[in-house]
């Protein structure tokens, strides 16, 4: 009522009386649906009909904070302050000035005198434990939110805040215990049995884990994500068909989510069901285009089918979303060395190195396509950037000591092939079959006799 006499008044210029109470919650409405145009007309108003208004002024500091005039809103809380040293939300206000300054252990102090004349406590903790964590003091944050559950069990904002606190100090066993002594308090917090699945599960304590998200999902038979976590642990313990049981109820409990189809696919393809894999991998595409590990579901399937050709597009798909993928590229790699296209394989490893996939496979996978399709000197090439990371490695010591002989450098060749031999012996009968013409040459079997000698 009180808010529809408000915007009359303003289309009809008109001024009518509001007591401070109305005025407070016409600006309390219009911050909180974020129209602050209003709220400044509102609270000119109500500070011309109610100057001495303690809680207009506060509304109007607010309202300055939230548009970043932090200097006015100081002011402002400066003169209240003067006026009421009890207030806990000038302490709460002056907190939020100075935590958006930086100056977080300033803001705790200020919400510490702000706990002393409020019986609100659980708020300014939370907003304790909050000014702890841009700090990085985890402890302190963990210890402030404990103490906002202690006066509210059912405070859950608190306790996964708490459990965050554990996670970023990879304290999960301690998280354990003290899930387990709030469960101890509160058996039926279907929240708090949810959260100590999660601690087991990181800990790959999957039938503890399980077991909590059964009572969770007892407590609540519609607590979607205790049955994706459960279907998520009973993947890990190899129960499939529990798992597709699971994840299908969150499909139905909500709306159908691209990751719970992919599962359902993943798992009915470990158990071999091929078409129903088939049949959730596109349907998770269908849910959600831009998910990658659909089209990379799908691109393995084919790929263990030898169906390259489908392969090969559903990996273009993968790689559209995440272009710097090395796996999709190494997997673009292997699909394309399957169909022959040489040029495209070469490609995928020069991507890789790239996106920082330096690793040694990568390279030597790259010299031997340039190697296979009569590119030498290309192939030499990567073998000597390899070296950068992999100065003594006989995989590249014996291929840049073939390719040199190959290209005519006999001296440098026979170098680089002695490091080899004297790297790893044995692994010269690999490249007899990589380079057979290499190893007819008289000078390279002298060289492998005289080292097999040495031995």
């Amino acid at each position: 009522m009180s808010l529809s006499k408000f915007e009359s008044m303003l289309k009809t210029n008109s001024v009518y009386f509001f007591d401070s109470t109305e005025f407070e919650g016409i600006i309390q409405y219009y911050l909180d649906v974020g129209r602050q145009s209003l709220a400044h007309k509102a609270i000119k108003l109500g500070l011309d009909q109610h100057p001495t208004s303690i809680n207009l002024k506060l509304l109007h500091a607010e309202l300055l904070i939230y548009e970043d005039k932090l200097e006015e809103a100081d002011r402002i809380l400066t003169e209240l302050h003067a006026i009421e040293p009890n207030n806990e939300e000038v302490y709460v206000q002056k907190a939020t000035i100075l935590s958006k300054r930086k100056e977080h252990l300033k803001a705790i102090d200020s919400l510490k005198i702000a706990l002393a004349f409020t019986d609100e406590q659980s708020d300014i903790l939370a907003m304790i434990g909050v000014e702890y964590l841009y700090l990085d003091n985890f402890d302190s944050a963990r210890l402030s939110f404990a103490k906002c559950l202690e006066v509210d069990y059912e405070d859950y904002s608190s306790l996964y805040n708490v459990i965050y606190c554990f996670d970023m100090q990879n304290q999960h066993a301690e998280a354990i215990t003290y899930l387990t002594s709030f469960i101890d308090r509160e058996p039926f917090s279907e929240v708090a049995w949810h959260q100590l699945g999660r601690q087991h599960f990181i800990l790959e304590e999957y039938e503890s884990a399980l077991r909590a998200f059964d009572y969770a999902v007892v407590i609540d038979e519609s607590f979607v994500g205790a049955y994706l976590e459960k279907a998520k642990t009973l993947e890990q313990l190899k129960q499939y068909e529990e798992a597709i049981e699971n994840y299908l109820i969150t499909i139905e409990l909500d709306d159908p989510t691209a990751f719970a189809y992919c599962r359902v696919g993943e798992c009915n393809y470990k158990l071999g069901n091929r078409d129903l894999a088939l049949k959730y991998f596109k349907k998770t595409v269908r849910e959600d285009p831009l998910l990658d590990k659909g089209w990379i579901a799908l691109t393995n399937l084919y790929c263990e089918e030898k169906r390259y050709q489908k392969a090969l597009y559903f990996i273009n798909k993968a790689i559209a979303i995440d272009e710097s993928n090395t796996l999709y590229w190494r997997k673009y790699a292997e699909i394309n060395l399957k169909l022959d296209f040489y040029e495209e394989v070469i490609k995928a490893f020069k991507n890789c190195i790239e996106y920082n996939d330096k690793s040694l496979d990568i390279f030597v996978g790259l010299s031997d396509v340039l190697n296979f399709i009569g590119d030498f000197e290309d192939a030499l090439k990567v073998l000597i950037t390899a070296m950068r990371e992999y100065p003594i490695h006989a995989e590249i010591e014996y291929r840049i000591g073939c390719l040199n002989l190959i290209l005519g450098d006999d001296e440098k060749g026979l170098k680089y092939l002695r490091k080899g031999l004297e790297s790893d012996f044995e692994y010269h009968t690999i490249f007899k079959e990589l380079f057979p013409g290499v190893f007819d040459l008289e000078m390279v079997k002298e060289e492998i006799l005289k080292h097999k000698k040495s031995i």
